[in-house]
C-alpha cells in the first residue's frame, strides 16, 4: 500500500446499500485507511453498523419521487437541504475519495464532494442502474458495478465490474464445503423474502411445499418470515409433518447457505450474490414493484447462467409450486448442474476490487 487515505463512504438508507458499504469500509480498515461512513438516519442503520470502529456522519435524506406532486417537491427540498448539510463535513473531512453505495443517501455527500472537487466512485448493485447511480454518473470518476451488463445501462467511459461486496464471514464460509445431498435425503429448501418478508412467499410457498410432500417427496425448510405472522406459517408445516425452522430474521447466513438445496426467494442485489458464492440454485420470485423492475434483470442474469429459474410473482401458484418442486427431485442431475453454474457466478473478493479502485482513484 502506498500512502493512508482518507475515505468517505456514503451507504445510508437501505440494508442493500448499507451492508456492501461496510464490507468495503472493514477491507479498507484492513489496510490501514482512514474510513468514515455517511448514513441517512434510517431505523436500519443502528443495528447495521453497531459494530463498526470508525466514525459515522449523519446527513437526513429522502427518496426520489417523480411527477408533479407535493410529495416529489418536499423531496427536491429535502435533496436540497441533504446537500447544504453535507457541505460543513465535507468541507472539514477533505477526504482523498468518496464512495457512494447509491440510493438517495449518496445525494447529498456526492454533491457536496463536487463542489470541493473531490473525486468520487459510484457502486451500482444491481444490474438495472438505480436512479441515483444514473442522476450522480455523469461526473463520477468512476462507476464499479456488481453486473458486467450493467455497462450497458450507464452512460459513463470508466466502468469496472467489482462485483458485490459481502461481509468476511460470508467469504470465508463459503470456502468451506457445502453439505452435500445424498440421493433419499429430504431436498433442504431456504424461504425468504427479504428483512421485512414477503406476503406470497409466506402464504403461497408454505401450501406448495405441503402438496409436494403430500406427492411424496421429503423436505426440510428454513423459512425466514420477516416481520410478518409466522404463526401460521408454522401451522401449516406443522399440520403436513414437515420438518421446518421459521425464524423472523437470521443474522448469521453464513451458517444456513452451507445447508441449503434450493432457495426460493427474491432477487436484491446481495441475495443475488450469495446465493452465487455459496453454489445456492434457487427459484427467484423478483418483488414486482422495485424500482424499474430491477430485481427481474438481477434474476435474469442469474438464470442465462444456468444457476436459477424465474417465475413471476403475478405466475406463482402453489399447485405450480408444488409441481415444480417434484421435478426438482426428479432430476438431481439438473440441481447439481446449477449448483455449478451458480458457483461460477461467485465474486469472492469483490470488496478487495473495490478497495483496490478507491486506493487507485485516491491516489494511494
Amino acid at each position: 500500500m502506498g500512502k493512508k487515505l482518507t475515505i468517505a463512504i456514503s451507504c445510508g438508507g437501505t440494508g442493500g446499500h448499507i451492508f456492501p458499504g461496510l464490507a468495503t469500509g472493514f477491507e479498507l480498515l484492513d489496510r490501514g485507511h482512514d474510513v468514515t461512513l455517511w448514513l441517512a438516519g434510517k431505523d436500519i442503520e443502528s443495528d447495521a453498523v453497531k459494530d463498526w470502529p470508525g466514525q459515522m456522519i449523519t446527513i437526513p435524506s429522502e427518496g426520489f419521487q417523480f411527477g408533479v406532486s407535493l410529495r416529489s417537491v418536499l423531496t427536491f427540498y429535502r435533496l436540497y437541504k441533504a446537500y447544504k448539510l453535507a457541505l460543513g463535513p465535507m468541507r472539514q473531512a477533505n477526504p482523498d475519495v468518496v464512495l457512494a453505495m447509491g440510493s438517495y443517501a449518496s445525494f447529498g455527500p456526492i454533491k457536496a464532494a463536487r463542489k470541493f472537487r473531490i473525486p468520487y466512485v459510484l457502486h451500482e448493485a444491481n444490474l438495472l442502474p438505480g436512479r441515483a447511480v444514473t442522476f450522480l454518473a455523469r461526473k463520477a470518476n468512476t462507476v464499479a458495478v456488481s453486473f458486467p451488463k450493467s455497462s450497458f445501462y450507464l452512460k459513463h467511459g470508466n466502468i469496472e465490474t467489482t462485483g458485490m461486496p459481502l461481509r468476511k464471514a460470508l467469504r470465508l464460509a463459503s470456502i468451506e464445503p457445502r453439505s452435500e445431498r445424498k440421493e433419499g435425503d429430504p431436498l433442504r429448501i431456504l424461504v425468504m423474502g427479504g428483512s421485512r418478508g414477503a406476503k406470497v412467499l409466506n402464504e403461497e410457498v408454505p401450501k406448495a411445499i405441503a402438496a409436494a410432500v403430500e406427492k411424496g417427496v421429503a423436505i426440510e425448510v428454513e423459512h425466514i418470515a420477516g416481520l410478518q405472522n409466522s404463526e401460521k406459517v408454522e401451522a401449516i408445516y406443522k399440520a403436513a409433518g414437515i420438518k421446518a425452522n421459521v425464524p423472523h430474521f437470521v443474522q448469521h447466513m453464513e451458517n444456513i447457505y452451507p445447508n441449503i438445496d434450493l432457495a426460493i426467494c427474491r432477487s436484491g442485489a446481495s441475495t443475488c450474490a450469495e446465493l452465487a458464492l455459496f453454489g445456492v440454485p434457487a427459484l427467484l420470485i423478483p418483488l414486482p414493484t422495485a424500482v424499474r423492475n430491477h430485481q427481474m434483470g438481477n434474476a435474469r442474469a442469474l438464470q442465462d447462467s444456468g444457476g436459477a429459474d424465474v417465475v413471476a410473482q403475478e405466475d406463482l401458484t402453489a399447485s405450480w409450486l408444488r409441481d415444480y418442486l417434484v421435478s426438482v427431485v426428479a432430476n438431481p442431475e439438473r440441481l447439481r448442474r446449477m449448483v455449478s453454474s451458480m458457483k461460477k457466478r461467485a465474486q469472492i473478493n469483490a470488496s478487495g476490487r473495490l478497495a483496490d479502485l478507491l486506493e487507485k482513484v485516491g491516489g494511494a
